[in-house]
């Protein structure tokens, strides 16, 4: 879990010297989190800077801890809340004369607390704008940028415009997407998101331009970091592994091999709401791991039976998930059980950052607050999609692996609507099949981040040969993406859709009719369900 700063007391102080000293620094920046499900991105992005930035709690920092620390910047991430709504925060932060951007609800916050109106928009504002840059002089926080660049809005409130503040940029249908007072810069949008192109150099104009830091430490190789943790942490004991074939498992699985002797692991791959190629990956890469399938199928179908919504079945699956790593574990003498959750895992989850701030809790993970009665060993969880590959590649994990498109923990239990049965399990398993052959037979499969089918509940009537009736509407979904926390419907040629979906009528009997569905991620998840 991320450690987050909740009170400043001598104690705290003395650890945060300490670490100041290690990373060669005189230098810290604050980061309020306050709910986003990007406020990862944002520390991501500044340790990427090479500054040191601590996570603070909005609900229990106060401004006298904020003085005791004296940062040279403060950022305020975005949120679920409305500024109007008071959300948990010391507004004497604001007048500190301290650089402070604001970051969507951020920026809202220190208006409202000027004295600018902040409302609900009339028309809302999801997905990725133009920017455009205002004033007669260019403010120091887009030093760089050009005109029109692309960023990525996902609110519902706006800042009304008046003499609280100056505007220095714009969006088509938010007159307020940019604004500075004095030592206060907020924006609208996110520039901790890949779909905000120029996101890391407002960042770096914040922390270097405006903020005037000079300390810079030489980030280390995260790989080998990871290894000596796991090392630290497991010493001579064992570990099961729960293995998917997917990206994430697999980087943990090359962790591993590096960091333990052979002896010490022993991977399981569990059968039963899976895809069609799964099983084939682990047993090419991973059988050296001490492999084990277990088929779970039936065990799965009856936890499943009679529930329909999306978060029930969720639940459903999570129990014998649990169950079966918890009973190999017990075979094999383990001690802990390793898992390739991310951070994405655990903040769509409603975790993460441990604040006060109100976080919505989006999907929940298989992977998370399972509370194993074994020790739980997961490397990955301060990184996102392409961070965790980034390690994988540098040591060594086969490009094959790496570009997998991601698959939900849950499996097929979430591209069902409805009560997962046999045969829909058998319908979803055969489309996705499909549709992935199809990818790769098109050249498109490493060119989009993710896609996946979905079993609709709805019918459509049909005709096929002389005879008619009514079928299954599947659902197609494909998505542009880096790191999963945005992504972009992607645009499939039309030529290509029309082929899956004669082979999808044509070879799944139950199946009448398909649809391809266009939104991004916000306001959709990328997942159905």
């Amino acid at each position: 879990m991320i450690n987050t700063l909740t009170e400043v007391t001598p104690e705290i102080l003395a650890e945060i010297e300490a670490e100041m000293k290690v990373r060669q620094t005189h230098e810290v920046f604050l980061l309020f989190a306050m709910g986003s499900q990007f406020d990862r991105l944002i520390k991501l992005t500044l340790d990427r800077l090479g500054v040191y930035c601590l996570v603070a709690d909005p609900a229990h920092v106060t401004a006298d801890d904020v003085e005791r620390l004296n940062p040279k910047g403060i950022i305020v991430s975005g949120g679920p809340s409305s500024a109007y709504e008071n959300p948990p925060f010391d507004g004497a932060i604001f007048d500190m004369g301290i650089p402070t951007l604001g970051i969507c609800l951020g920026f809202q916050m220190w208006a409202h607390h000027l004295g600018a109106k902040v409302a609900p928009a009339d028309q809302r504002e999801f997905g990725t704008h133009k920017l455009q840059l205002t004033g007669k002089v260019l403010s120091q926080l887009f030093a760089g940028i050009p005109q029109g660049s692309p960023v990525l809005q996902s609110h519902g409130d706006r800042i009304e415009p008046g003499d609280h503040f100056t505007v220095i940029a714009n969006t088509d249908n938010a007159p307020v997407a940019a604004g500075e007072k004095g030592h206060l810069y907020g924006v609208q949008f996110h520039p901790e998101v890949t779909a905000t192109t120029h996101g890391t150099r407002l960042f770096e104009n914040f922390v270097f331009k405006i903020c005037s830091a000079r300390d810079r430490f030489p980030a280390e190789d995260a790989a080998e970091r990871k290894i000596q943790e796991i090392r630290d942490q497991v010493g001579d004991r064992k570990v099961l592994l729960a293995l998917s074939g997917g990206s994430d498992s697999s980087v943990v699985a090359y962790l591993l091999r590096k960091a333990l002797q052979p002896g010490q692991i022993r991977a399981v791959y569990i059968r039963g709401i899976d895809r069609p190629d799964d099983e084939r990956f682990v047993r090419g890469y991973f059988d050296d791991l001490d492999l084990v399938v277990h088929d779970a199928t039936e065990d799965f179908l009856e936890a499943l039976k009679g529930h329909t919504t999306m978060k029930a079945k969720r639940v459903a699956m999570r129990g014998v998930y649990k169950r079966v790593l918890e009973a190999e574990a017990k075979k094999f003498g383990a001690h802990l059980i390793a898992q390739g959750t991310l951070y994405t895992d655990l903040t769509e989850s409603g975790g993460g950052h441990s604040t006060g701030a109100r976080k919505a809790q989006i999907k929940l993970h298989h992977n998370t607050g399972l509370d194993f009665d074994y020790e739980e060993l997961t490397p990955l969880d301060d990184c996102v999609k392409d961070t965790a590959r980034a390690i994988g590649r540098s040591i060594g994990v086969p490009e094959e692996l790496l570009v997998r498109h991601p698959f939900p923990g849950p499996g097929l239990v979430v591209r069902i609507e409805g009560e997962v049965t046999a045969e829909r399990l058998h319908i979803a398993r055969a489309a996705d099949g499909i549709y992935l052959e199809e990818l790769r037979r098109a050249g498109l499969y490493d060119s989009v981040w993710q896609a996946g089918a979905v079993v609709t509940h709805s019918e459509h009537t049909y005709s096929k040969g002389d005879d008619a009736g009514t079928g299954l509407v599947l659902a197609l979904w494909a998505v542009w993406s880096v790191n999963g926390f945005t992504a972009e419907s992607a645009e499939l040629p039309w030529e290509f859709l029309n082929a899956v979906s004669r082979r999808l009528t044509n070879e799944i009997r139950e199946v009448a009719s398909v649809v391809y569905r266009i939104s991004d991620k916000p306001p959709a998840t990328i997942e159905w369900g």
